[in-house]
């Protein structure tokens, strides 16, 4: 009798069931967070004899897992970056933008062994020379432009999903050589995150067997970015590309001459060219070309006949770039060769825009 009434009462139950689902995170446009747990449980409501009933379901409960995903472009107006011979902390600028559903570091190498050229876009030519010194930094203050001493990080730090910085790549050009061109790469390996100020260790690729568990698993999803074969589909890495390209190979340098007679030995006021004269020559050497530098600039001028040179009275890099009369100092670097009657001046570099004079003195015969 009890075993039928049993049957009974079920039998005469109506049950409906409902699912309810909960997530313990936002979405961001890269997919909800890594490591967020998404939890799911089942009410069952029902009637037994016109009396309602319900009842929960055990709850199933799984975490997301990271989706490894990341660009790396060059973000310069031109990928080439002009460049002079003997140049230091030559910059080329790059972007890295973390697309994984996750806070992470990302490593940074700067490398230039086997780069060729003519295979993408970004890079043209092929290489000809090596920079020295070659580092990577992040962009600390955001500006978009390499600050030394500020921008000191080596590392990605803490990138947020979603978001962007600026990497440089920088180093010293060669000071000589019939060089063009250079191309370098900047390789982004994505590391571990969620430890601010240490370097996280680059991720690898989950192995388990378990799709929706409670662990948070890592798949690579980023794609060869470049198709030269040092990137490749789902390795965590991105790759980019520039080029270092010398630039002008001459600048607008010209040399203005001019002749003052300083004194007589007869007329103390508008002396002449008479014998025994004191002669100035002064050479006002001009670089026209803004931003780019003369190097090794050296001036030859050879005494003219009927004159002879005033021992020790050349004057260099006179401020202005004109000539005194009076209070400039003697020039070590002035040479001159009694023989061949020629004086020579090292000026050394003339920087992009500016102007330096020389003047010597001779006795008119």
């Amino acid at each position: 009798m009890t075993v039928n009434r049993v049957r009974l009462l079920l039998l005469s139950g109506t049950a409906a069931v409902a699912s309810i689902g909960t997530a313990h995170a936002q979405t961001a446009p890269s997919g909800t967070v890594a490591g967020t747990t998404i939890s799911n449980t089942a009410s069952v409501t029902y009637t037994v004899n016109g009396t309602a009933q319900t009842t929960n379901s055990t709850t199933a409960s799984f975490v997301v897992d990271r989706k490894v995903n990341l660009t790396v472009v060059n973000d310069q107006a031109n990928a080439s970056t002009k460049v002079n011979l003997g140049q230091t902390a030559a910059v080329t600028r790059f972007k890295v933008t973390n697309n994984t559903n996750g806070t992470q570091d990302f490593l940074l190498n700067a490398i230039q062994a086997g780069i060729v050229g003519g295979l993408i876009g970004t890079i043209t030519g092929t290489d000809d020379f090596t920079m020295s010194n070659l580092k990577v930094y992040v962009d600390k203050n955001g500006n978009g432009v390499y600050d030394p001493g500020v921008d000191t990080a080596t590392y990605i730090d803490e990138l947020a999903p979603d978001q962007s910085v600026e990497v440089f790549i920088v180093g010293d050009v060669p000071a000589s050589g019939n060089i063009n061109l250079h191309n370098v790469a900047l390789q982004v390996i994505t590391a571990a995150g969620g430890a601010p100020g240490q370097q996280g260790a680059a991720l690898a690729e989950t192995v388990n067997l378990n799709n929706a568990d409670m662990s948070v698993d890592v798949v690579f999803a980023d794609n060869d970015n470049d198709g030269l074969g040092f990137d490749t589909a789902r390795n965590g890495q991105g790759w980019a590309y520039a080029t270092y390209e010398i630039g002008a190979r001459n600048v607008a340098l010209t040399v203005t001459k001019s002749a003052l007679v300083l004194s007589d030995g007869v007329n103390l006021t508008n002396p002449k060219s008479l014998p025994g004269a004191v002669v100035q020559y002064c050479l006002v050497a001009n670089n026209a070309t803004l931003l780019t530098a003369a190097n090794n600039v050296v001036l030859t001028d050879v005494i003219p006949s009927n004159t002879t040179y005033v021992a020790g009275s050349t004057q260099v890099g006179l401020p202005g770039g004109t000539c005194t009369l009076a209070g400039a100092v003697q020039d070590d670097a002035t040479v001159f060769n009694a023989t061949t009657k020629t004086i020579t001046t090292a000026i050394g570099t003339l920087a992009g825009g500016a102007s330096t004079a020389v003047s010597f003195r001779v006795t008119i015969n």
